[in-house]
């Protein structure tokens, strides 16, 4: 049975840091791509980052330089630490994984059949 449980979510003012996690159980990214989503209110599900099992890291543009996603030594626990934070960033995040090992160049939803219930973040 498949888990991902997000943390780290709150309110920041625009510049500022935080860092989200993703806690998996029933997968590790040792064997499986995975990704934070995000989703504004009238918005689509939007992809922000992926990390596959090699360790290759997509970003999307609008936080390159800004956010930066990693896993942890066991590969259980996913974050992504986001800095100068914008008002744009404002969303509900969501950690997601894949069924494959790969996902580069592969952002949508569909490609992620795993999903955490989410983490809101609201930037002022």
């Amino acid at each position: 049975h498949v888990q991902l449980v997000e943390s780290g979510g709150g309110s920041v003012q625009a510049g500022d840091s935080l860092r989200l996690s993703c806690a998996a159980s029933g997968l590790t990214s040792r064997t499986h791509c995975m990704a934070w989503f995000r989703q504004a209110p009238g918005k689509e599900r939007e992809w922000v980052s992926s990390i596959d099992t090699d360790g290759v890291i997509d970003l999307s543009d609008s936080v390159k330089g800004r956010f930066a996603i990693s896993n942890y030594k066991d590969k259980a626990i996913l974050y992504l630490e986001m800095n100068e934070m914008k008002p744009e960033d404002q969303a509900k995040y969501y950690c997601a994984a894949s069924r494959a090992a790969y996902c580069y160049k592969r952002r949508d939803v569909a490609y992620f059949p795993y999903w955490g219930q989410g983490t809101q973040v609201t930037v002022s």
